[in-house]
């Protein structure tokens, strides 16, 4: 069309300058241009034939006084210009217009000279849009000009303005975004580096050049642009760069294949590994020259190189590689899947047999891995680490220092992600995580092929990076536990047992106690198993123990304290001396007895600067430390011998204490001891107390806590001494001395606990309590005379109520009252504790005069109010052991007097009071004493001031419902919240009179119900306390309390159906603490932190306790007494009803939800509940039961109705009239429950065992058996066959012979289907339902139990394992006892040894296991990327005229460009869409498609009246860029960076359409042509639409807006 245009012109006047003025007059517009273009080159293919002497002259007057004006003008105006700019299309268009326009200018006017000056002159301008902002109009504009005038120049004579041009354009290009960078990436720098020469050198170098960790898309964009040139085919070759021989280029490479986060530059990156492969196929066939490539390493593998020999090997793995990479892209993991199997046959390639080195570097393999790791799809990350954990299972791969440097880096990132770690599906709880096992074993292989100067590099790396993050619970457990499996060797020095020492930080970062205790008992392990112990001094093993916590790992007497100390002993020997002196200035030996004697030595002798009286406390850690080594040193040297002598090891430890025991032995005499000194030695005496007690299995025979307590037992009297000296002299006056108390009363209290020295009166640590407690009521009692009080006789008041509390608590450790030893007759010690009491008052906080002391204490010392809660603290904690010890409380009544008359019981109501004004002031962890006082005073006020009893249960509530559950205090507080609330009293009293109380504790049970489903652990404690207060373990308990059972059955209602749906974050947390609790004493965290939680938290806190409690409470109940009978009947009810409910729920009850596992745990309960259920009973609930059975239930609730169902008729065949008219409900009634019915009737040998006379149930049995067994639905007749079987098999062993009738019908019925030719689903599926374990194995008398109950059944039934409470959980739960029925628990049948499944599943999948064993698969598609390109042949454009002009049809202004479409179908569909849309045209790759069977089926003879063009794809470039000189806007259907959406597009009336591959899409090199990127929105999951769908929405939306436009203008 243009040409014709052209022609017409030239008809109008041969002077091609008249010609060319008329043109160049007017408004400038890309029409006008784009005519003046088209013009110029008939006038340019005129001068070639030897025609028009004055076109020089003409077009030098259009270049310079048009088109170079016209380009000053656009080029001086910003991007995004005011109104009398053209929009942007329009714009470009006009730019390339002129662009065109201008080149074949430069060409007729003799080339270089005009080009130059035009070059000059647009370099100037593109330097200077660079640096303003704002001006990248005038980049782009510039940008355009150089494109157009720099192939005119010439290499030699223009040779530096080429290199500067191309300089200047690398620079824009790689700068970044913008349209001017993409213009000088895909138009200006192909066209220059087309002429080669300095500007291909020129931006080679640019491109290889070191540079920072710049963005790698710009640079892969001009690296695709350029690809023809950097790696040309054999005939192409010039003297030029080759890429293939540049390490910069291959690492650009393989960063745009793993790091680039835009699937463009991933494409680009694809490209050129193609084009290089496809070259270098190409080169060493022709050529026979090898090509190398190194990358840098010294004996390093290439990371590229070809030759003729290897080239089917190495065509072989570039054709996987890039398969596997272009199959990533699509982010699904059952698309990639199948191709992961090539990629271990990259590693075959890549690794030589005959030497085992690396023939390609292996950061090709590792970009693969990367792609994988950094997918958000985390199903495909996981399959990523999981492939190259498995590695080095089966291969023994070369070492690599990219490869090392990949496990610290990149997979370490990923393995940081806790969902990797969670159990494959069928796994059981507890079993361990299937990642972490692969981690360690990939860990230890790894290691062991290192180098031994290697392996400690690495390792020290793999700890840093341990110790460089803050990682989650669940990650640095396993990688801890993988660290811990490296086998046995030297590899780390002092430097790495630093650096463990920063991990053992990290893992105190989380909240979960056990999986932190677990974490640092692999370290340990991997400490013991690492450390080359002579590099490291026994200081510093010493410091790296203490950065373990005690308490949750390293306890005495467990497995891992025994390794340590064989550790020990085999190397004392071989440790190294330390180059410093340690913490404490010791001067190190290697011996340990000698470190440790040394150790006690100096952390004794107190420093001469030590004087001061009023110092700081000393740091708890250094006694910590003492009391570790002496007792692992004692340890080690018990083990040195076989028999432990128990003389032997007192001799040992009184060489390490003698130290210690003389500085305790001269406290009570001598005054003037260091008072640090002191300190410390009580310290260490307290460390030393607690730590010894061992913690495993072998406390009994354990040697050394008795000895020990010999040992201190000589300095008790010393002690004792000086105790009361510094509590009761006035001693301690400052707020640092405070700290000092409380160390005081720790010694007094565990001196007080020594084994062997209760009760006895001659006992001197016992002697001093009476002088003591004295001692502080004085204190107390003294008002101070009306005195300003000071800062000492207020740290003096602290110290005395503090001291009183102690006594208390150690006369109540003791059973003893504080009685002892009393010195005053006429008033007794209670009345004088309850008279110092003064519950009401608070410590004042001194004067400010006297203050400045107190601001000049130590920055760790408490704040004044945290003295004044602890002070209120001690005083109910006095008051809590009072109320205790002395039950009788006075009388209720404000007016009764008490003789004699204590202050503080006077009136109750008034210390509850007293009680709530404390709770305001105290902190969260200071309240338990005032709960157990409330706990004593709420049931005798409960009746007669029930207002303040409501306010003391809110007032608690709010302080445990604000604690989080992370918190030690949490549980200590929670458990002393409901014995107060929840006591048997208080519950009684309130349920008798019906009040507010009454309903305000329930309100508070269901809000604990509520905080359970996210703090796993609080209905725990609050069923079990319940149960334990209501059922009668023994006689001696009131009878009555049980009646609380009955007031508060909601309690047990909710405990029968607890339990919440995890998050899986949550779960993942559950099946790791499952895992490490099955580990048992091999993980020391087991031992020693359920010994800690023995003392603070009994019950355990896994949600299934809770259900477990409630039925091993029902199991309790005892059937002949009438209270528990009625509650077992109104426990039915109501979970019926609830069961009713949930039913009725507009939820839809789908596998698993909440739904069905409430309805589950309803018929589970009425299970247990069944035997305690009488006929009257039964006659009230029997409808409902039947009416369930008629529900839509889930598999699992069906079992549970079929079994209750069955058990009733069995034990009351009175109800079989009820259950043989459910079969004569109405169909539409029975159309989903029939089946239920029908396999109770299945077993109906259980149902009738108790008839005398079964003739009749049986006739019953085989008609109805006969009347579903012609039923129209297949499983019905399936499970009425079954029922019929199990009939007719009782009828013929009973010799029925009135159903003989009835007998050729039956036996034909069961041949038939019995008799079933072939192997059909009929024959299949009767074989199934016949060997389902309801059917063939279930016995519903002898498989009654709970394990059948609450395991196997939920089991078999598919629940998931949440759902499962194995028959241990009921032994382990010992807060109730198991009851008369304990040998009910286990199941007497076989039924526990069937595994799970349904007859009417599918076999799904069960031959997925053999595609993964290929090693190569042939059903994968190959992607196709085009490598070279040629120009199109010359009559293209031609035959486009003729066969348009043929069909008679107006030529439009769309075409579809589809020469990378593949399948037939697609393009038929595509031609039919064109036709029926008006496309002018349909290119294709070729022709003979048409003839193909599938493109007519669905073209449907569309190919007859649309013009079809073929394009090959080799020559769509060229093709491309003759289009967009006719004014085409090219458009790509593609995802990148800059695509713009369709629906905000709008496309140009010459619209050329260009759709990609099937599986590639468009290949990176024709992306660098398009002038726009058009994507679809999406809003699901899949990533991507068919391409005829994709071309067709666009094709429509093109004819829409023409439509649309054609409408306005008419």
């Amino acid at each position: 069309m243009e040409w014709v245009l052209a022609e017409a012109l030239l008809e109008l006047s041969r002077d091609p300058r008249v010609l060319l003025r008329t043109l160049c007059q007017g408004e400038a517009s890309a029409e006008r241009v784009e005519t003046l273009h088209f013009l110029l080159q008939r006038l340019e293919d005129e001068a070639a034939r030897g025609g028009g002497d004055a076109l020089p002259e003409a077009a030098r007057e259009v270049a310079a006084g048009y088109l170079v004006p016209l380009l000053r003008r656009l080029r001086a105006r910003p991007a995004g210009a005011p109104d009398a700019d053209p929009p942007a299309p329009s714009r470009r268009r006009l730019l390339r217009a002129a662009g065109a326009a201008l080149r074949t200018c430069a060409r007729l006017a003799g080339g270089s000279p005009l080009a130059a000056m035009l070059a000059e002159e647009a370099l100037r301008d593109l330097r200077a849009a660079g640096a303003v902002p704002g001006l990248e109009g005038g980049a782009e504009a510039a940008v355009e000009v150089l494109a157009a005038v720099g192939p005119c120049l010439r290499p030699r004579e223009d040779g530096p303005l080429l290199q500067r041009v191309a300089e200047a354009a690398l620079a824009l290009a790689l700068a970044g975004d913008g349209e001017a960078a993409a213009l000088a990436a895909g138009r200006l720098l192909p066209a220059l580096g087309r002429g080669g020469g300095a500007a291909l050198r020129a931006v080679w170098g640019g491109l290889v050049a070191p540079s920072g960790p710049g963005r790698v898309g710009p640079r892969l964009q001009v690296l695709s642009a350029l690809a023809e040139r950097l790696l040309p085919a054999p005939g192409e070759r010039e003297a030029g760069p080759d890429a293939r021989r540049c390490a910069r280029f291959w690492r650009t490479v393989q960063a745009g294949l793993a790091d680039a986060e835009d699937a463009l530059t991933r494409k680009q990156a694809r490209y050129l590994l193609q084009r290089a492969a496809e070259v270098s196929a190409e080169v060493s066939a022709e050529q026979g020259v090898p090509c190398t490539c190194g990358s840098g390493e010294a004996n390093g593998p290439s990371l590229f190189w070809w030759s003729e020999e290897k080239k089917e090997e190495l065509l072989k793995f570039w054709e996987n590689y890039i398969l596997i990479m272009e199959t990533l892209e699509g982010n699904q993991i059952h698309v990639i899947k199948p191709v992961l199997p090539k990629l271990n046959s990259l590693f075959e390639y890549a690794v030589s047999e005959e030497t085992g080195r690396w023939l390609l570097h292996p950061s090709w393999h590792l970009c693969v891995y990367k792609r994988m790791l950094e997918s958000e799809n985390k199903i495909l990350a996981k399959e990523g680490v999981t492939h190259f954990l498995q590695l080095y299972e089966t291969k023994v791969l070369p070492f690599s220092p990219e490869l090392s440097e990949f496990i610290v880096g990149p997979l370490m990132d990923a393995l940081s992600e806790s969902s990797l770690y969670g159990r494959s599906p069928g796994q059981q709880i507890g079993s361990g995580s299937p990642l972490g096992l692969k981690l360690q074993r990939f860990l230890a292989a790894y290691v062991s092929l290192l180098p031994e100067e290697l392996k400690s590099i690495f390792l020290l790396k793999w700890i840093r990076k341990m110790s460089s993050r803050q990682w989650c619970a669940v990650p640095i457990l396993f990688l801890s536990k993988a660290l811990a499996s490296v086998p046995r060797c030297k590899a780390l020095g002092l430097e790495g047992l630093l650096a463990l020492r920063g991990v053992l930080q990290c893992t105190m970062a989380t909240h979960q106690i056990l999986l932190r205790g677990a974490a640092q008992c692999h370290l340990l392990h991997a400490a013991m198993n690492l450390v080359d112990v002579e590099e490291v001094s026994l200081s510093d093993i010493s410091a790296f123990l203490m950065s373990l916590r005690q308490e949750e790992s390293l306890g005495r007497g467990t497995a891992l304290w025994t390794e340590l100390c064989d550790w020990l002993r085999v190397n004392e020997s071989c440790f190294g001396r330390p180059s410093t002196c340690g913490s404490l200035g010791l001067q190190e030996t290697c011996s340990l007895n000698a470190y440790v004697k040394s150790l006690v030595q100096e952390y004794i002798r107190s420093p001469a600067w030590e004087t001061g009286e009023n110092g700081r406390m000393p740091d708890w850690a250094e006694a910590r430390l003492v009391a570790l080594m002496v007792l692992l040193a004692v340890d080690v040297e018990g083990r040195k011998v076989q028999h432990s002598e128990r003389q032997r090891t007192q001799n040992v430890l009184r060489l390490f204490l003698e130290p210690l025991l003389d500085a305790l032995a001269k406290l009570g005499s001598n005054a003037y001891l260091p008072l640090r000194k002191t300190d410390r030695c009580l310290q260490a005496l307290v460390t030393l107390l607690r730590t010894c007690s061992p913690k495993g299995a072998s406390a009994r025979d354990d040697a050394v806590p008795p000895l020990l307590q010999d040992l201190v037992a000589s300095t008790t009297e010393s002690i004792s001494s000086f105790l009361l000296r510094r509590l009761t002299m006035n001693e301690l006056s400052s707020v640092a001395d405070l700290d000092r108390c409380h160390l005081y009363l720790q010694v007094f209290a565990e001196l007080a606990g020594l084994p062997g020295k209760r009760g006895e009166r001659g006992s001197p640590i016992l002697r001093i309590i009476a002088p003591l407690r004295n001692a502080s009521i004085r204190h107390l009692q003294d008002t101070d005379s009306g005195l300003v009080p000071t800062l000492g006789r207020q740290v003096q008041r602290a110290v005395s109520m503090a001291a009183l509390a102690a006594v208390c608590e150690v006369c109540a450790a003791l059973d003893q009252t504080p009685e002892l030893q009393l010195d005053t007759p006429d008033a007794g010690p209670p009345e004088q504790l309850l008279a110092a009491l003064p519950l009401g008052q608070r410590l004042q906080k001194p004067q400010p005069e006297e203050q400045s002391s107190l601001l000049e204490e130590p920055a760790s010392s408490p704040g004044w109010g945290r003295i004044a809660a602890q002070y209120v603290h001690d005083q109910w904690a006095c008051l809590a052991f009072l109320l205790k010890t002395h039950r009788a409380l006075p009388p209720a009544s404000e007016g009764a007097l008490l003789d004699p008359v204590l202050p503080a019981l006077q009136t109750p109501a008034q210390t509850l009071q007293a009680a709530l004004a404390a709770l305001t002031v105290l902190p969260s962890d200071r309240v338990l004493p005032v709960f157990r006082c409330m706990k004593l005073l709420v049931p005798q006020l409960l009746a007669s001031s029930e207002p303040v009893c409501i306010e003391a249960f809110d007032m608690a509530w709010k302080i445990i419902s604000t604690l989080s559950n992370t918190q030690l205090v949490f549980w200590s507080n929670l458990k002393a919240f409901v014995q107060f609330v929840f006591d048997t009293k208080v519950l009684t009293i309130a349920a008798k009179i019906k009040g507010q109380a009454y309903f305000k504790i329930k309100e508070i049970m269901h809000q604990m119900i509520e905080m359970s489903a996210v703090k796993t652990g609080v209905f725990n404690i609050l069923v079990t306390h319940c149960c334990q207060s209501w059922v009668v373990p023994a006689p001696e308990v009131s009878q009555g309390s049980f009646s609380n059972a009955a007031d508060y059955s909601e309690l047990l209602l909710e405990a029968c159906v607890f339990g919440t749906v995890f998050r899986r974050d949550q779960r993942l947390i559950q099946d790791v603490q499952a895992f490490i609790e099955n580990l048992g004493h091999e993980c020391a965290a087991n031992v020693v932190i359920e010994k800690l939680s023995s003392h603070t938290f009994s019950t355990k806190r896994e949600d299934r306790y809770v259900r477990v409690c409630a039925v091993k409470f029902l199991c309790l109940l005892d059937d002949s007494n009438a209270s528990h009978k009625a509650f077992v009947e109104d426990l039915a009810i109501k979970l019926l009803e609830k069961e009713a409910l949930v039913s009725s729920s507009r939820t839809r009850c789908y596998v698993n939800s909440q739904q069905h596992r409430v309805q589950n745990r309803v018929w589970q309960t009425l299970l247990v509940l069944f035997p305690r259920f009488d006929q009257n009973f039964l006659n009230r609930i029997i409808d409902k039961i039947f009416q369930a059975g008629f529900i839509n239930n889930q598999a699992s609730i069906k079992y549970y109705i079929e079994w209750i169902i069955i058990l009733i008729l069995h034990k009351f065949p009175q109800f079989l009239p009820k259950f043989w008219d459910c079969f004569s409900c109405g169909e539409e009634h029975l159309k989903t429950s029939i089946c239920t019915f029908l396999s109770v009737l299945s077993h109906l040998d259980i149902i009738t065992q108790n008839l005398p006379e079964k003739r009749l149930a049986l006739r019953q049995a085989l008609v109805i058996a006969l009347q579903w067994g012609f039923s129209h639905n297949f499983s019905v007749r399936l499970y009425a066959l079954v029922a019929l079987n199990k009939a007719w098999g009782m009828c013929k062993t009973l010799r029925m012979g009135e159903l003989d009738a009835l007998a050729s019908v039956i036996e034909s019925s069961l041949s038939q289907v019995e008799s079933t030719p072939g192997a059909g689903n009929a024959k299949r599926n009767w074989q199934r339902i016949q060997d389902h374990f309801f059917f063939a194995a279930f016995h519903p008398l002898q498989d009654y139990c709970l394990e059948t109950i609450f395991h196997i059944l939920p089991r078999l039934a598919g629940l998931v394992e949440d759902e499962w409470i194995a028959i241990d959980k009921f032994a382990k739960f010992t807060d109730l006892p198991s009851g008369a029925g304990a040998h009910r628990y286990l199941s007497a049948t076989q039924l526990r040894e069937l595994r799970p499944g349904d007859w009417a599943q599918q076999d799904a999948g069960s031959h997925s296991g053999e595609a993964d064993n290929r090693s190569e698969w042939t059903d994968v598609q190959k992607k196709v990327i085009p490598g070279r390109h040629a120009a199109p042949d010359a009559d293209l454009e031609l035959a486009f005229q003729d066969r348009a002009a043929k069909l008679g049809k107006a030529i439009s202004r769309l075409v579809v460009v589809a020469s990378l479409i593949d399948k037939p179908t697609n393009l038929g569909g595509l031609c039919r869409t064109c036709e029926v849309f008006g496309a002018a045209a349909l290119v294709v790759g070729s022709l003979q498609c048409v003839s193909d069977k599938q493109f007519q089926q669905l073209s449907v003879s569309a190919e007859q009246w649309l013009p079809l063009v073929e394009v090959k794809p080799p020559q769509l470039a060229n093709y491309l860029r003759q289009k967009q000189a006719e004014g085409y806007t090219v458009i790509g259907v593609e995802q990148t960076a800059r695509s713009t959406a369709l629906t905000q597009y709008c496309f140009p009336e010459r619209s050329l359409l260009l759709l990609g591959n099937e599986r590639e899409g468009i290949p990176a090199n024709l992306i660098q042509q398009l002038d726009v990127c058009v994507e679809i929105p999406q809003q699901g999951i899949t990533r991507s639409l068919n391409v005829h769908v994709s071309g067709a929405l666009l094709i429509w939306e093109y004819a829409r807006q023409q439509l649309g436009r054609r409408g306005a203008q008419a």
